[in-house]
């Protein structure tokens, strides 16, 4: 079989990580696969911004968890006082992806690029999982200033964000796939 279908096949949402930093020259990797990602007209209207320093990482973690306190669904309260809840799931590695606000299509090209990020990082035997909860961090107290803060620039708005780090443990089960969801005319 084609490598990057084993890839595709191999790679699950890992939720548990090692402590180890994660190699400079992997994130470079994770972050060119992501350049390569199709866009609409190849217009490519991302901006990554990619986090190592475990401070930054857990006030993030710290501004999505009370704001999702505050929200008013009682699912994101219930989760955001879960025992040793983090958003990233203490990863020691974040990267966000943030879209250009002007571009109508950013939403489907970025998600692209994370399907890259994914990929590229369960190629390098990293372990990763696609984080929305981080997004509450940009809604309460502080978030307005994070943007700057992470060299986000001004016309983007950050979308989706990856946690990622060494494995804690191996041989993920396959969750069993939908079969019925396939038409062929």
């Amino acid at each position: 079989m084609n490598n990057i279908l084993e890839v595709i096949k191999k790679r699950r949402s890992v939720r548990m990580f090692k402590p180890d930093k994660v190699k400079k020259e992997d994130l470079e990797i994770v972050v060119e696969a992501a350049l390569y990602a199709p866009s609409a007209r190849n217009l490519q209207p991302w901006h990554f911004t990619v986090i190592t320093d475990e401070k930054l990482i857990n006030e993030i973690s710290s501004l999505a968890k009370a704001a999702m306190t505050a929200d008013k669904n009682s699912s994101y309260q219930q989760r955001a006082a879960e025992t040793n809840f983090h958003v990233f799931y203490h990863a020691p590695a974040v990267i966000i992806v943030s879209g250009e606000e002007s571009s109508p299509w950013a939403q489907a090209d970025c998600a692209a690029a994370m399907q890259n990020i994914l990929l590229a990082a369960e190629a390098l035997g990293l372990g990763a999982c696609w984080v929305n909860l981080f997004l509450f961090a940009f809604r309460g107290e502080g978030g307005e200033a994070l943007p700057g803060r992470l060299g986000i620039p001004e016309g983007y708005r950050p979308l989706y964000s990856a946690a990622l780090g060494y494995k804690a443990q191996d041989n993920l089960p396959v969750p069993p796939k939908k079969k019925d969801c396939i038409t062929y005319l």
